[in-house]
């Protein structure tokens, strides 16, 4: 595509959001790094788009050399999402090829901090615990509310250790997040420049694998195990597996609110605000469970007629 005044203004928010990192500013901003580089890939040639990129990674170093080795890791997942909307890849599957990019680039640093870096993230996680925790002593002075809640050296390692068994869902949900975010700004952007980009399904079509409901069988029972045993990699497998299942059963319970809304003919709004308490009661994934193991939308469609 021929070079618009539209591609420089991604090119300068690219480049703010490159310098961003180094700042406070960075733990919102790098939710939104791989958008500027996903639209300017997916809408550009590979020359067009080398031309708006390189400049902005060369500023970038000259500000700090640490911008552009951060500009070349977010860069991978944009080329991936955005060579999925070149070639109109189903939605869910450039949002999955996204998500999984960045997990494998948190994974793969990892690894290399670890051997080569001698990185010890168990470590780094106790002094972010001890640091966190650290402020609610000095602002409690004289309130014996406060003072009451006196941490032991034993009970920071298994809050620890308790943060470090959550590092791969959190890996997961962050990377996902991205991946979301990331489609959901770039997707209309895109399409306003003539470039069809393939959609999710309406969130009424929202139908997970059946085949969940025995993975959460499956991690309760992991769960139970790990309540009564000592094993810390079962303990591992119940932190991250159920959390991650009651998310996808928050995804389904929504789903199947805006499947009623629509069969109903409620207005939009109605599922919307339906939304709101299964995000703030998570209790009603309930819901998500049902809909899943029963025919529960068959069943209220029958019940309407």
């Amino acid at each position: 595509m021929k070079m618009r005044w539209t591609s420089v203004v991604w090119s300068v928010v690219y480049l703010l959001l490159l310098l961003s990192l180094l700042s406070p500013l960075s733990i919102v901003t790098v939710f939104f790094l791989i958008l500027p580089a996903t639209i300017l890939f997916a809408t550009l040639s590979t020359r067009s788009f080398l031309l708006h990129v390189l400049p902005v990674w060369l500023i970038a170093f000259i500000i700090h050399p640490v911008n552009l080795l951060l500009a070349v890791y977010f860069a991978i997942p944009a080329l991936v999402m955005g060579w999925a909307y070149k070639k109109k890849m189903p939605a869910l599957r450039t949002l999955m090829s996204g998500a999984g990019t960045i997990l494998a680039e948190m994974l793969v640093l990892l690894l290399i901090g670890t051997v080569f870096l001698n990185f010890d993230l168990s470590s780094y996680v106790h002094d972010i615990v001890k640091m966190t925790m650290s402020p609610l002593k000095d602002v409690g002075g004289n309130n014996p509310l406060v003072n009451d809640m006196t941490w032991t050296p034993e009970q920071m390692q298994m809050l620890s250790n308790a943060t470090m068994q959550m590092i791969p869902f959190a890996m997961i949900v962050s990377s996902f997040m991205m991946a979301v975010i990331t489609h959901s700004l770039a997707r209309p952007i895109i399409e306003s420049t003539a470039f069809h980009v393939p959609k999710l399904k309406p969130a009424r079509e929202w139908m997970l694998p059946r085949s969940l409901i025995w993975y959460y069988l499956i991690g309760v029972i992991i769960e139970v195990f790990a309540r009564r045993g000592d094993s810390p990699f079962l303990t591992m497998i119940s932190a991250n597996l159920v959390p991650l299942l009651h998310i996808c059963f928050m995804i389904q319970a929504i789903g199947f609110f805006y499947y009623l809304g629509h069969s109903r003919k409620w207005h939009p709004i109605v599922p919307l605000l339906m939304t709101i308490p299964i995000l703030l009661f998570p209790p009603m994934r309930i819901i998500g469970i049902l809909d899943l193991a029963f025919p529960l939308r068959q069943f209220m469609t029958k019940s309407k007629r």
